[in-house]
């Protein structure tokens, strides 16, 4: 038991540092828009990037178990609203 607990809390570890990449790459890609020549390859290329990265890891942190998909995806909420509180404008 202590150790199917153990491996959720590092789903949810795992999914905050899947959040982390994916909304800060969308953070880093939107304050680039401006200043980039091709903006539309941009967002493009930074969506596939960061949804097919994503997607490898939360097949890889699942482990074929959907209990770690979930706690996975518990910890992407947690970051992204950490990240929209923080990152909103004043």
């Amino acid at each position: 038991m202590t150790e199917h607990i153990s491996h959720l809390l590092l789903a949810f570890a795992a999914g905050a540092g899947i959040g982390a990449f994916y909304f800060g790459g969308l953070w880093w890609t939107v304050r680039r828009l401006a200043t980039d020549d091709h903006p539309a390859r941009l967002t493009l290329l930074s969506l596939l990037v960061r949804t097919g990265l994503s997607l490898g890891a939360f097949y890889v942190v699942m482990g074929g178990e959907w209990e770690r998909l979930m706690a996975a995806l518990l910890g992407v909420m947690v970051i992204r609203l950490l990240m929209v509180r923080r990152l909103r404008p004043d």
